[in-house]
C-alpha cells in the first residue's frame, strides 16, 4: 500500500503530500486492523521459471501432493509398528506419534542433487531436473500442511480412528485448496497492478512490490489459519507465469538476482546451523538403531510412490518417464531444513529423540546420498557425452495442462495479467477463428487469415483450414501474397 501511495504521488503529481506522511497514514490504518507477522524465508524464484516446470505440471503435481501422502502414511506406520515391536523406544499407543513424525521426514530437499542435476557438462535430459526441482518445492508446503494437521489433531487429544483419518484428510485438502487460492489471487493481483500501471518507470517501487505481494501472500494465508509457505510458492508460480513480463528489464534482472542470492544465503546459513546442532546442539537422546530404521523407511516409502506414480503419469504423458529416470527420482530423496526445523516442534518426551533423528537422516541423505548422484547417473547411462540434437529448447513440453487451458490462459488471462503469448497457442487461437467462421457463418476474416500465415502456418497443412479454402478459394492467393 506505501508503494502503490507513492507511485500515485509520483504518478499524479500531488506532492502536497510526501511519501513519507503517506506511509504513516498507512501505517496507521494498517495497524488498527493487523499485526506484525514473521516473514517467510522460503525462496521465491519469481523471474523465468523453466517453461518444462509447467509443461510438466500435473506430473509435479502427483509426486509432491500424493507422493508425500503416501510417504507420510508408509513411513508413519512402519515406524509405530517398530515401536509396537520394541525395536525403537517411541510412544506406540497411537499411530498418531509416528504419523508426525512421517509427514516432517517426508520433506524433500535434494539441493545437493539439484546441483550435480543443473551441470551443463553431464548434458542430462532437462526433463530429470524438472521434475526433481518441482517435487521438491511443493513438496514441502504439502509436508508442513500435513504436519500441523496432525499436530492440530495431536493438540485436541482426540481419539485417533479410521473416521479421524478421513476427517484429517478432509481438512488437510481444504487447507490446501484455501492456500492454493490465497496464493493465486495475491499473484493475479499484482500482475494486474504492473499489468495496467506505469509502474514500469519506477524500478524500485517495482521490486518492493514484489516483495510486499510475496510477504503479503505469506501473511495473508497465515492470519486465515492457511498454509503461508503453500500459499508463498503459489503466488510466486502465478508472478513467474505473468507477472515477470510485466516488469522493466532492470527489475526483471535485479529481482532474480536478489531472490537467488537470498536463498543463497538463507541455504547455507540453515546448513551450518544443522551441521553445527551435531556437537554443539544440547540434545539428549541419540538411537542409532532408530536411525537406521529411518533411512531405510525413508527408501521404502520413496519406492512406493515414485514408481507407482511414475507409471499413473505415464499413462497420460506422451514423452514417457523411463524405468532409469525413475531410479533417480527415487533416489533424489534428500531430507533438509524442513524436515529439520517441522522436527523442533514435535510435542511429547521424545522430542529429542525425533529431533537427533531426523538430524543424522539429513546429514547421512545429503552427504552420502548426494554424493552418490553423479556415480547413480553414469551407472544409468543417464549422462550423455553430447546433447541430443532433437532435443527441443523452447518449444518442446508436455503440454499436459491441455489445448483449452492453453487457450484460456493465452487468450484471456495474459491480456488481462500479462505474459509472453506462446506462439504454438496463438496459432492454434487464430485456426480455431477460422474454422468457425468458415463452417458456421461461411465468412472468412482476411485479417485473421493474413496472422496465421505470418506466424508461419500455411492453410493447407491443416485438414480444417483445407476445408475452409473451398468456401474461400481468395485464401491461397493471399498466402502467396503474404509470402511473397
Amino acid at each position: 500500500m506505501c508503494i502503490v501511495c507513492a507511485y500515485l504521488i509520483k504518478e499524479y503529481r500531488f506532492y502536497y503530500l510526501p511519501e513519507s506522511g503517506a506511509a504513516m497514514l498507512v501505517g496507521m490504518i494498517v495497524g488498527v486492523c493487523a499485526r506484525l507477522f514473521y516473514p517467510s524465508r522460503k525462496e521465491m524464484e519469481l523471474l523465468r521459471f523453466n517453461k518444462r516446470f509447467f509443461d510438466n505440471f500435473n506430473t509435479i503435481l502427483l509426486y509432491a501432493v500424493l507422493g508425500t501422502v503416501v510417504s507420510t502414511f508408509v513411513i508413519g506406520y512402519l515406524t509405530y509398528y517398530a515401536g509396537k515391536l520394541g525395536w525403537i523406544d517411541i510412544d506406540s499407543s497411537s499411530p498418531l506419534e509416528s504419523l508426525l513424525f512421517g509427514a516432517l521426514i517426508s520433506s524433500v530437499d535434494p539441493v545437493a542433487t539439484l546441483s550435480i542435476l543443473g551441470n551443463p557438462e553431464l548434458n542430462l535430459d532437462p526433463l530429470l531436473y524438472s521434475l526433481v526441482f518441482g517435487e521438491s518445492v511443493l513438496n514441502d508446503a504439502v509436508a508442513i500442511v500435513l504436519f500441523n494437521t496432525f499436530l492440530k489433531f495431536e493438540e485436541s487429544q482426540t481419539e485417533f480412528t479410521t473416521s479421524a483419518v478421513a476427517s484429517l484428510m478432509v481438512e488437510f485438502t481444504l487447507i490446501s485448496l484455501g492456500s492454493v487460492a490465497c496464493g493465486v489471487f495475491t499473484g493475479l493481483a499484482c500482475s494486474f497492478m504492473c499489468k495496467n500501471s506505469n509502474i514500469k518507470g519506477y524500478p524500485a517501487y517495482e521490486i518492493t512490490l514484489l516483495f510486499l505481494y510475496a510477504y503479503g501472500s505469506y501473511a495473508l494465508a497465515e492470519v486465515m489459519k492457511l498454509s503461508g509457505i503453500m500459499s508463498l510458492f503459489f503466488c510466486g508460480l502465478i508472478m513467474a507465469h505473468y507477472n515477470s513480463y510485466n516488469l522493466s528489464k532492470p527489475s526483471q534482472v535485479t529481482a532474480e538476482h536478489i531472490f537467488k542470492s537470498f536463498a543463497l544465503v538463507s541455504e547455507f546459513f540453515v546448513f551450518l546451523y544443522m551441521g553445527m546442532g551435531v556437537c554443539a546442539g544440547q540434545f539428549g537422546r541419540w538411537d542409532f538403531t532408530f536411525v537406521f530404521l529411518a533411512i531405510i523407511f525413508c527408501w521404502v516409502s520413496r519406492l512406493f510412490n515414485t514408481f507407482p506414480l511414475s507409471w499413473i503419469a505415464n499413462q497420460g504423458r506422451s514423452t514417457k518417464i523411463p524405468a532409469k529416470m525413475q531410479v533417480v527420482l527415487w533416489f533424489a530423496g534428500l531430507r533438509g531444513a524442513i524436515s529439520f526445523a517441522l522436527s523442533q516442534n514435535m510435542p511429547g518426551p521424545n522430542q529429542d529423540l525425533y529431533v537427533t533423528t531426523t538430524l543424522s537422516v539429513c546429514i547421512f541423505t545429503t552427504i552420502i546420498c548426494g554424493g552418490m548422484t553423479e556415480p547413480l547417473l553414469t551407472y544409468t547411462r543417464l549422462k550423455r557425452d553430447q546433447p541430443d540434437p532433437l532435443e527441443a529448447t523452447d518449444e518442446e513440453g508436455e503440454e499436459e495442462l491441455g489445448l483449452l487451458d492453453e487457450i484460456i490462459d493465452e487468450h484471456y488471462m495474459k491480456p488481462v495479467f500479462g505474459g509472453s503469448i506462446h506462439r504454438r497457442t496463438s496459432v492454434l487461437v487464430l485456426k480455431s477463428k477460422i474454422y468457425y467462421r468458415s463452417f458456421a457463418s461461411q465468412q472468412l476474416d482476411a485479417h485473421i487469415l493474413v496472422q496465421v500465415i505470418k506466424l508461419g502456418e500455411s492453410p493447407q497443412e491443416a485438414p480444417f483450414l483445407h476445408q475452409a479454402t473451398t468456401y474461400h478459394p481468395f485464401a491461397v492467393d493471399l498466402h502467396d501474397q503474404v509470402i511473397m
